[in-house]
């Protein structure tokens, strides 16, 4: 659950311009602004630039980080719950049932009732035990599931469906629930095991739950599958799905998110959630290790919109000094191993940070790049990598802006 997802022609310049001035340092200086062509690009590709594509077979991929924005952060369930573990992108029904977890016995029923896109999340009261992937045992933790069929009639069959094959596990065992608060749902807990599953159509979309808690008690599980819908469905309400017929025209880059975001080349690039993507605030969210402090920092930025590319983010806020004020707590929260990094002499508002070599690998650098209302992350494995990175970004702002 920690997961987090290329153009057909690039502008590209000879080696020999390259060497010399960096690819593609284009612009006039404004006022007050340094000249970006005299910055140290390297080979970055920093003109201002369009992905024009489309979809085109990754439909059900952009889908998915749409719905990152439907499925809501562990914290607004409960406060108590304030460890985020992650989101991922569902874009397949292999996805859902080996990436996601969700009962090998649906797999049929996704692909049957025409399984579109999805997205997943989970949050915690407690952190995943030192080299695990899987909560902590006495902790409380919650997974939300949002699954998107080709209509309402689709996913009130799949949700039902759904139950019925992850209840016949263990048929003689299991009992069957009632939330009734939300009579749609469908709901089961094995006695003496600490956890619910429940499902629920809404819309086009399944609602899938999984609630795990300290302690065996039907009436507290209960409660807790009543709590996730109070959070969740509010947000399925609001979200816009895109029409099933049309997600294969999704545009690539909305907002050119990506276009402002530094990558070696231009070249070959498809969506992915994990290093090609545009986001909305919720995924940034999703995987933070304090949910309620990030979400306070996306309202008081007015965060809207990020972007991955490789080992780089870019972040819209609402003006420069919301900028500054999102490099301030994402700084903040990087833990204190992490020391001050020396920026890039000629970079305006630029800040640098390392965390040192360590005995298992080399130590990772980092920079935070702040042109008007952006803000742009960049990570190397070394000092002269990451200035030369926060240069080349600096640079593609500027001449993107």
């Amino acid at each position: 659950m920690r997961r987090a997802a290329r153009a057909a022609t690039a502008a590209t310049c000879l080696a020999v311009t390259a060497l010399l001035t960096g690819c593609g340092v284009s612009g006039t200086p404004t006022a007050g602004e340094i000249d970006v062509r005299t910055l140290d690009t390297g080979s970055y590709p920093v003109d201002r630039y369009t992905y024009q594509e489309r979809a085109e077979g990754s439909g059900p991929v952009l889908e998915g980080m749409r719905m990152a924005e439907a499925v809501t952060p562990a914290v607004r369930i409960d406060p108590s719950l304030t460890v985020g573990r992650g989101g991922i992108v569902l874009p397949d029904a292999d996805t859902v049932v080996e990436v996601s977890h969700l009962s090998g016995v649906s797999r049929p029923i996704l692909e049957n009732r025409g399984f579109i896109a999805g997205y997943a999340a989970s949050g915690s009261d407690k952190p995943d035990p030192a080299g695990s992937d899987a909560p902590d045992p006495t902790s409380t933790t919650v997974t939300v599931r949002l699954l998107r069929f080709p209509s309402e009639d689709a996913a009130k069959l799949a949700a039902r469906e759904l139950e019925d094959a992850d209840f016949d596990v263990a048929r003689e065992q299991n009992r069957k629930l009632t939330i009734a608060e939300y009579p749609d749902a469908f709901a089961h807990w094995r006695p003496g095991v600490p956890n619910i599953g429940m499902t629920m159509p809404r819309k086009e979309f399944v609602i899938a739950v999984f609630a795990s808690r300290p302690r065996a008690d039907e009436q507290d599980l209960v409660s807790w599958a009543r709590k996730t819908l109070d959070a969740q469905v509010p947000l399925v309400d609001a979200f816009e799905p895109t029409p099933a017929d049309r997600v294969d025209d999704l545009p690539v880059d909305p907002g050119q998110m990506l276009a402002r975001t530094l990558v070696d080349n231009r070249d070959g690039h498809t969506p992915n959630p994990d290093d090609f993507a545009v986001y909305g605030p919720n995924a940034l969210v999703l995987g933070a290790p304090d949910q309620a402090k990030r979400q306070q920092l996306v309202d008081d930025t007015d965060l809207d919109a990020m972007s991955l590319t490789e080992e780089n983010v870019l972040f819209r806020v609402r003006d420069a000094a919301a900028g500054r004020n999102l490099i301030d707590g994402l700084i903040g929260s990087l833990g204190e191993r992490w020391v001050s990094g020396s920026a890039p002499e000629r970079v305006p508002d630029t800040t640098c940070m390392r965390l040192p070599r360590s005995s298992s690998g080399d130590g990772v650098y980092r920079c935070y790049v702040s042109y008007k209302r952006y803000v742009a992350l960049v990570n190397a494995d070394s000092e002269t990598s990451v200035q030369r990175k926060a240069s080349a970004q600096y640079a593609l702002l500027a001449n993107s802006l």
